[in-house]
């Protein structure tokens, strides 16, 4: 991920848009503290959840959106490629589902 990519930061969370985009526009969502899917989401205290969720849409609307998907891929057999905890945000045309 490059450094030039990030849309939007708030405490412990990071939005960057996707390098191999498969949407008009697909942002990924993370923490920056590791953890590797949403398998072990319960690691987060509830509020810290609660705000993660909440800075999902908030980048949303943040760069334009009111209609979009929000995506976890939970697993390789899923599609999960890189084992750390993100959700992808998509937005307008889906060319394609993000692996």
């Amino acid at each position: 991920m490059r450094d030039g990519d990030h849309v939007a930061k708030a405490e412990g969370f990071v939005a960057i848009r996707d390098i191999h985009p498969k949407a008009e526009t697909h942002l990924i969502v993370l923490p920056e503290r590791h953890v590797d899917s949403f398998r072990e989401v319960a690691e987060f205290r509830p509020e810290e959840a609660k705000r993660m969720l909440e800075f999902v849409a908030d980048t949303a609307r943040e760069v334009g959106l009111s209609d979009y998907r929000v995506l976890v891929n939970v697993g390789q057999g899923a599609g999960q490629t890189i084992f750390h905890l993100h959700w992808h945000v998509l937005g307008g045309r889906v060319t394609e589902m993000p692996a």
